[in-house]
């Protein structure tokens, strides 16, 4: 359910449309400007880009902003044509436009202490000045107290609705939300927080159902056992599950990963094998990446398999390894040819295991671990693994090739981020609907202290930048969909979503005042669950390094 109110006169739309268009285009002649300006400076520096990161994530971030507005009008615009263009959608719009474009010219935060000034990556102050002339009517429109005091009208009027504004989803996607709200108020929400404070297991039925409701195979081919259906419906369905609780949305994180990495790079055997029982949740599998002191730096990977006869035999170190107690298949990433350098020698092998249990997590030969305590994103636990001669047949080797493993991991990242992007968009609107209920139930000093236009003004902002950050991934997922290449467009999805969760948890504590840094408040729950959305998948830093590599065509 969205809501409804009168439509205005077409034109009045398309003029506003109009002026969106051309100040997207004005932004986009300072994104040029401030490119040339990184680019000069990537070029003089003796270490190349490392040497300028300030400037060049800046230009990621700059770009990002570009083109979250770009795809805001491009919504609005579909709507419209649709006749789905409601009020909200127009103040909706219109905030974003005001906020962003004004956080473009005065300066944009790439987190709480760093803030990039376009005038510090060689944009010139009179292009500023004259990109200010060309969007002030924007900016000063989409700021106006009017606005935001109309939306706190509107989204106090049904606090209970699935979105504020109409996502722009088709009708089927539409439904497959609400089949995922309906599941996530009945099967999770009421113990969540049970969960996260125990420190528990997702329960096991509750896992079970996920997979006879098809989350696990959502975008495996039906003749593999799957529903056969494209990345929107994977944002749809982890937005959902998140906004419920972040681990149940994450659940389908690694089955999703596995099956990319089979379909793309695995032999019809193993296809035949592992996909439909994965679809089906018959089979959790678990990624098994990153090793201590190496991080994002995957090339650095040491972890061993050294082939004797029909076996490979595994020693090293793993960490922050995402549900392996429960899982029956590890995709593993080894370093078969210690004489390759870099990301060359690394092979993926599909690492059969038994499921353990909290007293014994590893009942497997030459393979041990122990838990990582964490403060959120629980309800799948965190370990360090160990392995010591741990064999895996060597009919296991991902696509019966060694060398292939980071070419087969990178056929990964566009989903991964794209579905991380979600999952950040689900956290974001449930610290949304906790502070607006919170806000809505507060009485002070004789009103609802939604009444008050600060933290009306938060709660709006929230519903502003969720629906941004919403239309950024559902475009990233749609490039994917159309199979083009979108590592820069799931980049800057992740990057964008993952501040703005953070920021909606932060604002919806404050909202809550003292009770929000209460233990019993949900709230707390979904602080600690946003922190790590900056960091896994890539950290935000990671990310706009790559995003800016990308931008800047290929500079050191």
């Amino acid at each position: 359910m969205t809501m409804t109110n009168t439509k205005p006169k077409a034109s009045s739309d398309h003029a506003l449309f109009d002026r969106c268009t051309g100040a997207v285009a004005a932004a986009e002649r300072l994104f040029h400007l401030a490119k040339a300006g990184v680019r000069k400076r990537v070029d003089e520096a003796r270490g190349g880009l490392d040497t300028v990161q300030a400037a060049a994530h800046g230009l990621a971030w700059l770009a990002t902003y570009v083109e979250s507005l770009r795809q805001m009008v491009g919504w609005a615009r579909r709507l419209e044509a649709e006749g789905r263009l409601t009020e909200i959608e127009r103040l909706l719009l219109s905030a974003a436009f005001g906020e962003y474009l004004a956080q473009i010219a005065g300066g944009i935060p790439m987190s709480q202490n760093e803030t990039v000034r376009i005038a510090s990556l060689g944009v010139p102050r009179t292009e500023i000045r004259r990109f200010e002339e060309e969007v002030g009517d924007l900016m000063d429109a989409g700021s106006d107290d009017r606005v935001k005091a109309r939306l706190a009208e509107m989204i106090a009027a049904q606090p209970a609705v699935t979105t504020f504004g109409d996502t722009g989803l088709d009708e089927t996607l539409t439904e497959m939300r609400a089949q995922m709200r309906r599941f996530a108020e009945a099967e999770v929400l009421p113990h969540a927080h049970e969960w996260h404070l125990a420190n528990v297991y997702i329960p096991a039925e509750v896992v079970a159902k996920l997979g006879e409701l098809g989350v696990f195979g959502l975008t495996i081919p039906e003749e593999l056992g799957g529903l056969g259906l494209g990345k929107e419906s994977m944002c749809v369905v982890s937005e959902e599950l998140s906004r419920g609780y972040i681990g149940v949305g994450s659940l389908g994180t690694r089955s999703e990963i596995a099956a990319e990495l089979i379909l793309g790079g695995g032999t019809d055997e193993q296809k035949q094998k592992y996909l439909p029982k994965i679809a089906s949740g018959e089979l959790l599998p678990t990624a098994v990446f990153t090793e201590p002191n190496t991080g994002s730096d995957l090339g650095s990977l040491k972890t061993r398999a050294v082939r004797e006869g029909d076996v490979y035999k595994v020693t090293g170190q793993k960490t922050w390894i995402t549900h392996p107690v429960r899982a029956d298949l590890m995709t593993l990433l080894v370093r078969t040819d210690p004489s390759e350098p870099g990301y060359k020698g690394l092979s993926m092998l599909l690492a059969e295991k038994p499921r353990g249990t909290d007293t014994d997590p590893f009942p497997a030969k030459g393979m041990s671990g122990g838990e990582i305590e964490v403060l959120g994103y629980r309800g799948m636990k965190e370990y360090d693994i160990s392995f010591d001669g741990f064999e895996v047949p060597a009919g296991q080797l991902l696509g019966g090739v060694e060398g292939q493993g980071f070419k087969q991991l990178m056929t990964t990242f566009e989903a991964a981020r794209i579905q991380t992007a979600a999952r950040a968009i689900g956290v974001a609107q449930s610290a949304m609907d906790l502070a607006l209920k919170y806000a809505l139930e507060r009485n002070q000093f004789g009103k609802p202290i939604f009444s008050f236009p600060r933290v009306a003004n938060k709660i709006v902002m929230m519903a502003v930048e969720t629906m941004i950050a919403r239309q950024l991934t559902y475009f990233a997922a749609r490039e994917k969909d159309q199979g083009r290449r979108c590592d820069l467009e799931a980049g800057m999805a992740k990057l964008l979503a993952a501040r703005i969760a953070w920021a909606n948890a932060d604002n919806a504590v404050q909202v809550h005042g003292g009770n929000g840094f209460a233990l019993e408040y949900p709230v707390s729950r979904v602080l600690c669950d946003a922190r790590i959305l900056n960091i896994f998948e890539g950290a935000a830093e990671i990310q706009a390094q790559v995003i800016a590599r990308r931008l800047l065509d290929g500079a050191n």
